[in-house]
């Protein structure tokens, strides 16, 4: 008897292991000196990056496909310090990604591209025993021909270049063991895991006395925000995406600019003019007030606003007039809930908006960053890094186009709890409103005091955060305004 013949066994490939790398931006080139000196190039700018020997150099040029994070000090070598150097400079510059893939470079899993200035990759430890979860803050997205996972979180997003990574991960909408994952095919790898732990996007949660829902993620000021409301707040800012932003008539080709009167809609007119005052004629202050009411961006510096003028405006248009207590429910239940009257009204007398001083040029009072204590009336300073005010002063000239700071910047903050506990869905539609009347009162008060101002429609998240140490989730901006005395007219 012959014995069956058996086919021979397949030889099992070994799994091509991944790497993290950094790769410079495609819009980004170097270009050397002689001296030695290493600029980064990109529409137009060239940045320095310092002094670096020739092997340094040549080493450089890997960044164009990528150079593993791994090899930077393995040997202790000086062009692997000067290279780790020169990695984080650009890193800092917001000029690298980072790709998750093969070591040759010409595979990518994942590539990851930064959203906060200083953001570099950590991979923490990951055990089996534990469990993890994605984000309710969480989104894929199509960005042209490239799918995106991020989160209003995250310090990164991700451009998920192979389709069976997004479907694993789409798997963490339910928690999952670590262990289990590890056993399913198309697990994605304990470092990209990694990656989405240090980005928030996933989460770990105790799987023994959790789901993984709201009240498990983060503190309590965060479990009071909705998705739609973080994702607006970080991506109509600056400061923690990286996303063009501002006046950039981005569709100025390919749109006809709107007309800046509505066209009329038919039928019978009803003419009011027959019963409007003239200009002149007027004996309203308020309207008055309301008709001189403009923008100032040049400020004069050689008579600046003074403290007694400052404090004046601070207490018409943002004191606490009055405090009192009610209780929750009407029928007399539930906490006692502490409310507020100030000059201007606020949804649901909530009163959520902060405001905090960068002074420039006040006579009477030091260049400094400053809390305003509305209950007692008083300034108070908060200790904050000369560049970072320089910063902070830096976005508004940018902002408003002038070549100087204004005498004083006020940026709004909201303390996002107080609105967001009494209500859902529309909390942060409700602060953006606050801000627009408080503005309008500020520029009131500036008119009739002989001032001048101007809002400001973008600020920092994150430069502000830093400013303070307090998270932007807890308490951040939501607008500004330039304030001073006004260049008179020639």
């Amino acid at each position: 008897m012959i014995g069956a013949l058996r086919a021979p066994a397949k030889k099992r490939g070994r799994k091509t292991a991944t790497v993290l790398a950094a790769r410079l931006n495609e819009r980004v080139t170097l270009e050397a000196q002689a001296d030695g000196t290493i600029a980064a190039c990109f529409d137009g700018y060239a940045d320095g990056l310092g002094k670096f020997s020739t092997e340094a150099l040549d080493r450089a040029q890997g960044l164009r496909k990528g150079l593993p994070l791994d090899r930077f000090v393995a040997d202790g070598r000086n062009a692997d310090e000067e290279i780790d150097l020169l990695v984080r400079r650009l890193g800092q510059r917001g000029l690298l990604e980072y790709r998750l893939g093969d070591r040759s470079g010409n595979k990518d899993q994942v590539v990851i591209e930064p959203q906060l200035a200083d953001y570099w990759p950590q991979t923490p430890r990951l055990l089996d025993s534990e469990t993890i979860v994605l984000s309710r803050f969480a989104y894929l997205r199509r960005r042209g021909n490239d799918l995106i996972l991020e989160s209003p979180r995250a310090g990164a997003l991700f451009r998920i270049c192979n389709p069976k990574v997004a479907s694993a991960i789409a798997t963490l909408s339910v928690p999952q063991k670590i262990g289990r994952l590890r056993r399913q095919a198309g697990f994605p790898g304990l470092e990209l895991l990694g990656l989405l732990m240090d980005s928030k996007i996933l989460f770990k949660i105790d799987a023994r006395g959790s789901d993984g829902r709201r009240a498990d993620e983060g503190d309590e000021h965060l479990v009071l925000w909705d998705f739609h409301d973080l994702l607006f707040h970080t991506h109509s800012t600056e400061g923690r995406q990286a996303n063009p932003l501002g006046g950039l008539y981005s569709y100025a080709d390919l749109i006809a600019p709107p007309p800046a009167v509505r066209p009329p809609w038919p039928g019978k007119k009803i003419d009011l003019a027959q019963f409007s005052a003239r200009a002149d004629e007027t004996n309203s202050p308020y309207v008055k007030l309301l008709r001189e009411r403009h923008s100032t961006r040049d400020f004069d510096d050689q008579q600046p606003i003074t403290l007694a003028e400052l404090a004046q405006l601070l207490e018409n248009s943002a004191r606490v007039q009055s405090t009192w207590t009610s209780k929750l429910d009407p029928d007399g239940s539930g906490p006692d809930v502490a409310f507020i009257t100030r000059p201007y009204p606020a949804a649901g007398s909530a009163y959520e908006l902060e405001l905090y001083l960068a002074v420039a040029n006040c006579q009477g009072l030091e260049r400094g960053f400053y809390h305003y204590d509305a209950d007692r009336h008083a300034l108070v300073p908060i200790a904050v890094r000369a560049q970072e005010m320089d910063a902070l002063f830096q976005g508004a000239e940018y902002a408003m186009d002038v070549p100087a700071p204004p005498q004083v910047l006020i940026t709004i903050a909201a303390r996002f709890n107080r609105i967001s506990w009494k209500y859902a869905s529309i909390a942060y539609a409700l602060i953006l409103k606050d801000v627009g009347v408080l503005i309008q009162t500020l520029y009131m008060m500036a008119t009739d005091m002989g001032l001048g101002g101007c809002a400001i429609g973008t600020c920092n998240i994150d430069l502000f955060a830093k400013m303070t140490g307090i998270d932007f989730h807890i308490e951040g901006p939501v607008g500004q305004f330039a304030l001073g005395r006004g260049v008179k007219p020639d």
